[in-house]
This record gives structure tokens, sequence and C-alpha cells, in this order.
């Protein structure tokens, strides 16, 4: 389905019709599809279909919310990023270093861990806007993400550099829900973070925010000259795509009580953005989607052939890449109305 949406330059009154309409484009982005529906409900169930795949299960919850954050820049800001992973990375360091010398609490870390992300997204973000093309800001994300992984290995009397952070402890979930070796309480802890960051995260895009979030990445100069704060517009979704993302790295060190030099590490980022192509960009449900596609890929290819699964992943990748998501995408719409006509003949 595709919305017109009518911007008013800055200092000009719309038209009550144009606001109606503006309006009614903003209730219909707001309003629950029953796909949408539908998919948190299979989400909420295989808590209890799937009881002996939770350990996988909270691995893609984790991915998929950090590809949501990657997505919100790139799908809606048009913000190319090659070193998201330094932002998953500081949110687990925060939230190891919350338990080890604060407290094991494990909502008090991980607030930490998305509070000390977002800050950096903030204090990083103006680079970004200095030069604005797409090879700049790989480069410069990408510089920011080898510096923090080597700041993190020269300070190895804090982080513990490539032995890992030690002392990683998660106090019970409200006091009662211990993190237990299957994997059922930090399952049903990710699915619910994920599920409630998805909301605010849905709610920020279908907002008038989101709105000229689009009209900056599909013509920053015409944004621009009708108004809209391009820099701050910017910066404002980069800080929180980052804080969403130190959410993740969070959930990644909570969960397994261990953090090492490997959040940091560049496969962080690139495994992210294969999820976004596996699963589209645009519309959030693409990062959730193309974490389930690559965990599951990733779980069958190592289980067939341990030593080459990274073989099919990118010869799953090619295909993905040569037949186009446009296509991708079409197909079930396409079958759909061809069966519909079927049905009527």
């Amino acid at each position: 389905m595709t919305y017109t949406t009518t911007l008013i330059p800055a200092g000009s009154a719309a038209p009550p019709e144009t606001e109606r309409r503006a309006s009614r484009d903003l209730m219909r982005r707001v309003r629950w599809k029953p796909a949408e529906i539908l998919f948190w409900l299979v989400a909420a169930a295989s808590f209890f279909l799937l009881p002996d795949r939770h350990l996988l299960l909270s691995e893609i919850v984790i991915l998929g919310l950090f590809a949501l954050s990657l997505d919100l820049i790139i799908g809606y800001a048009g913000v190319v990023s090659l070193g998201h992973g330094a932002f998953f990375g500081l949110g687990a360091y925060a939230a190891g270093l919350t338990s080890v010398h604060l407290t094991g609490e494990p909502l008090t870390g991980l607030a930490i861990a998305g509070l000390a992300a977002g800050l950096l997204g903030l204090l990083t973000g103006p680079l970004l806007l200095l030069r604005a093309s797409d090879l700049t800001r790989l480069m410069v994300t990408l510089g920011i993400a080898m510096l923090l992984l080597e700041a993190a290995n020269r300070a190895a009397w804090l982080t513990g550099g490539a032995d890992g952070l030690q002392g990683v402890m998660i106090d019970p979930l409200f006091g009662r829900f211990e993190f237990d070796l299957f994997g059922t309480t930090a399952y049903a802890y990710c699915l619910v973070v994920t599920f409630v960051t998805f909301l605010v995260a849905r709610r920020v895009v279908s907002s008038p925010y989101g709105l000229s979030l689009r009209a900056i990445r599909d013509n920053a100069l015409r944004a621009r000259s009708m108004g809209i704060p391009v820099g701050s517009r910017i910066l404002g979704i980069y800080a929180f795509s980052a804080m969403i993302a130190g959410l993740a790295g969070g959930l990644l060190t909570q969960t397994t009580m261990f953090v090492s030099l490997d959040v940091l590490a560049f496969h962080r980022s690139a495994d992210v953005l294969l999820v976004l192509v596996l699963g589209g960009v645009g519309y959030l449900y693409g990062g959730l989607v193309g974490a389930i596609v690559f965990k599951l890929l990733q779980d069958w290819f190592s289980a067939i052939t341990p030593e080459y699964w990274m073989f099919w992943m990118g010869l799953v990748l090619l295909i993905v890449v040569l037949i186009g998501r446009d296509r991708i995408d079409n197909a079930p719409r396409a079958l759909l109305r061809r069966i519909r006509g079927e049905g009527r003949a």
C-alpha cells in the first residue's frame, strides 16, 4: 500500500482539508494490521510450543532488536552505517560492568546499557553531518567502531581484554525468575523488551517526526527548503537507534552472563546488515523477519556442513540480491492475487 504525505512549508498554514487528510494518513499508519497481530501472537506462542529452543530463540530476538535499530537509520532516514556494532558492544560492556561494579539487577543494567549507547550516538552523530555522503558515513561509522574496539582492548584492566569480563552475575528478574541454563527466563525477558521497544519505535516512525525522516531520506534538500531541521532530525534518530542497539547488547550480556571483545568485532555490524538484506528495510519488521531467517539458516547450514556454512549463507545472500528485494516482497501478493483470480473464474 502506498501512502502520500503532504508537507507544509514552515510559516504557512495548512488548509483544513489538508490537515484532515494528513491526520487520516497518520491514523492509518498507527492502526495495527492483522498480519502484525498474528506475528506477535506466533512469537508469544513459540515460548510455549518450543521449550527446547529457547536459547536459539533468545539469540534471534536479540539479533532482531539489533537489526531493528539499524533499520531506523537506514530505512527511515537513509543514513548508512558500517559500524553499528559499536553501540551494540558498548551496551554489552555497560551491562556487564554494571553487574560487576554496581548491581546485578537486570532492568537497571539494561537501562544503563541503553543510555550509554544512546549518549555515544549523540556525541558521534554530528560527525555524520559534516559530509553527508554515503561513503563518508560508512567510513566514519566504521572508524568509530574500530576505535572503540581498540580502546576496549587497551583497557584490559577494565574490560578483561581478550579473556572477557569476569564476574558478570545477573540477579533473578523481579527477584523471582532466575536466568536458567535452558534460556526460559532469558527468552521471555528478551521477547518482552523487544516488543516494548518495537512499540516505541513504531510510534516514532508513524508520527510526524517519522514522516519528516522519510522526507529527508527521499530528498534532503527539498526537506530543508520546507523548513525541516535536517541535522537535528538525523541526530535524534541516530541517537535513538544507538540506544536500541545498546539495549540489544545489554540483553546479550545479561542472558549469557559473559562479554568479551567479540561484541565489538566487525562481524557484528556485517551480520546485522545481512539480516536487513534478507528481511528488507523501511518497515521495522524487516529486521525481525531477517533475524529469524538468518539464524535459522545459520543453524541449519552449521548442522549440515559445519566447516562451510558461510559458503551457503553467501550463496543465499547472492540469490536474494540478484532476484531483488522488490520481487521477493511482491511474490506472495502476486500469488495471492492469482489464486483469487482463479477462484473467481
